[in-house]
């Protein structure tokens, strides 16, 4: 066949995101056939993704998406292996864009099944593993449906959350983006001691336990101590329970009351990297 033009070449750079030099080979090894270009650009990306796959991707970027009438969120994590990778802003752009397709789905993987510009997000990412040489997955995939629902993303893409809240009330933005401030910032266990695992439980009591033990505190004694320290752990790990980080007068709930006397925190989901 004749020359490869750079018109082609950057064609199908603007298909795949492919640096000029790959896509130039691609369209070489395949006598110019873009489509086989895509496919073996694609193929080049899967070898580099089964030889890092047992590579960490603690790094990436997260995302919180929220429908238009505020009753819908879902936050994602899309996982890359160094900051540099992180920070791309091509790379944040392909984080943005897959958590708005992850919207209108109800998990991971229907997530990863769905289209995105005529190929699977899975098959995307094995061929932005082979752009951009580092392994690239879906980390976090969280939903969540309430009354009202907002959101935060953390300076840099690091921490993402999304709080419910149990009606739509005037105010109601202001009060949800706050709570998810205070979840991105304090890291909560649970919304409130309900929700606390009971293994987590047990094993704060035996910690208080052995601390009293070593203060020389009577046996007897160590029960009754152990739940009061445990009302503080609740108090300090549960979102309602924690002090509202702009006004520590106030407990979350409190503050949120604020706005409505009967308006609560209903839920939230929270994801970190790094």
């Amino acid at each position: 066949m004749g020359k490869i033009t750079a018109a082609e070449v950057n064609k199908l750079r603007q298909a795949t995101g492919a640096g000029m030099m790959d896509c130039k080979k691609a369209l070489v090894e395949t006598d110019g056939d873009f489509d086989k270009a895509i496919e073996a650009l694609r193929k080049k990306g899967q070898k580099v993704a089964d030889n890092r796959a047992d590579r960490e991707s603690s790094e990436g970027a997260a995302i919180a998406k929220i429908n238009n009438d505020k009753t819908s969120g879902v936050i994602i994590s899309l996982n890359c292996e160094t900051d540099f990778v992180a920070k791309n802003d091509s790379f944040v752009q392909l984080a943005n864009t897959i958590a708005e397709l992850a919207l209108s789905c109800a998990t991971k993987e229907e997530l990863l099944a769905s289209d995105l510009g005529g190929i699977t997000v899975a098959e995307k990412l094995i061929e932005q593993t082979g752009v951009i040489g580092e392994k690239i997955e879906i980390g976090g995939f969280d939903r969540l449906d309430a009354a009202f629902v907002g959101g935060y993303i953390h300076a840099g893409n690091k921490i993402a959350t999304l709080v419910g809240l149990s009606a739509s009330v005037e105010g109601a933005e202001v009060a949800a983006k706050d709570v998810a401030m205070q979840a991105a910032a304090m890291n909560p266990v649970a919304l409130d001691q309900d929700g606390v695992d009971q293994s987590v439980i047990d094993k704060e009591i035996e910690i208080a336990k052995d601390q009293l033990r070593q203060e020389g505190k009577p046996e007897a004694m160590l029960d009754k101590i152990a739940q009061g320290k445990l009302g503080r752990f609740f108090k300090d790990n549960t979102l309602v329970n924690q002090d509202f980080i702009k006004d520590s007068k106030l407990s979350v709930a409190q503050y949120v009351q604020s706005f409505d006397k009967d308006l609560k925190v209903t839920s939230f989901v929270r994801i970190a990297l790094g």
